[in-house]
């Protein structure tokens, strides 16, 4: 099987490795020249369990070259080369502008393969599917635990899950391509789950996204740290109120206390800090607009008050550009 990892960042690292190791031909895609050199150098230098570090061969080259039909890395052999079974796309939201959204409609239409969306919030699909009308998308919603050190090193700091379904859904049964993605999963050791409801799971994974990562990053703890505060679990409690409601009536389904599964999350993942306070502390953009700046959306559809959700997006821009 043969992949293409679009993100060089935590997750494309982790799965680009993984992959890698269990045999599949991968392909990474950076953003900056550098980053592709090195990993074309050195490889990925994977870290699991008790600091075991594997160093992990794989291609690189940017996706601004590749996408244009480049190939300064020398990745392309012959014709027909081009031909990938999965584009897997690992940026954060903030990288999707006009510029990237080009190049990767002219990656699909080179490669012709599917395409995975790994982003947190929502309102990607739909920037998706305006770019790439033709082309099959798929939503993906993973727990896994990733941290990356450096341009090719990443650690794992969490098993997980990774769910994936077409997007919009459909009644259609598996395709060979999905069964042999899964068997491929399987065998790099990657829990993959088929979903026929992936709307509902990306709006139970916003929820939890809409409160612990805003928050962690606010106050500057850690997931596990967070509901310890009796002023803080206040917080908490009144944004996953104001959160669920308004997706619920946006069509999330409820499953079961969402409130104790939250607090469950914050214990599992206790030593775990969140993406938007690594974000905030190297001073970088964070995806609040799409996580809870996405819920605020949602709500204005539905003429609901969200003063909660506004009060996250004004504080969470604020420590980023406060300098």
């Amino acid at each position: 099987m043969k992949i293409i990892v679009v993100g060089a960042g935590a997750l494309g690292l982790l799965y680009g490795a993984r992959l890698a190791r269990a045999g599949v031909d991968v392909l990474m895609l950076t953003q900056s020249d550098e980053q592709a050199e090195m990993l074309n150098h050195e490889g990925i230098a994977l870290v699991e369990a008790e600091n075991r570090i594997s160093r992990i061969p794989v291609k690189a080259a940017t996706l601004h070259a590749y996408s244009a039909g480049g190939d300064s890395a020398g990745l392309v052999e012959g014709r027909g080369h081009d031909k990938f079974d999965w584009i897997w796309l690992a940026v954060k939201q903030v990288h999707l502008d006009e510029a990237m959204l080009t190049q990767l409609a002219a990656l699909e239409h080179r490669c012709q393969a599917p395409v995975i969306a790994l982003q947190n919030g929502i309102g990607h699909m739909d920037k998706l599917r305006a770019a790439m009308p033709q082309a099959p998308l798929y939503a993906a919603v993973t727990t896994e635990g990733a941290l990356r050190t450096d341009g090719h090193t990443v650690q794992h700091t969490g098993n997980g899950s990774f769910m994936v379904g077409i997007w919009p859904k459909s009644g259609e049964k598996p395709s060979k391509t999905q069964k042999m993605l899964l068997k491929t999963m399987q065998g790099a050791g990657i829990e993959l789950i088929l979903s026929n409801e992936i709307e509902n799971r990306v709006f139970h994974k916003l929820l939890i996204n809409a409160v612990i990562n805003p928050l962690t990053a606010i106050f500057g703890v850690r997931n596990g740290d967070l509901p310890l505060d009796p002023q803080r679990r206040r917080l908490m409690e009144a944004l996953h109120v104001e959160s669920e409601g308004i997706l619920l009536a946006s069509g999330m389904v409820s499953e079961g206390d969402s409130w104790q599964r939250m607090l469950q999350i914050c214990e599992a993942t206790a030593r775990n800090e969140s993406s938007m306070l690594r974000d905030v502390q190297g001073g970088r953009m964070t995806e609040v607009e799409w996580i809870n700046g996405g819920i605020v959306s949602l709500a204005k559809k539905r003429v609901l008050p969200t003063p909660m959700n506004d009060a996250i997006v004004t504080m969470m821009n604020a420590l980023v550009s406060r300098d």
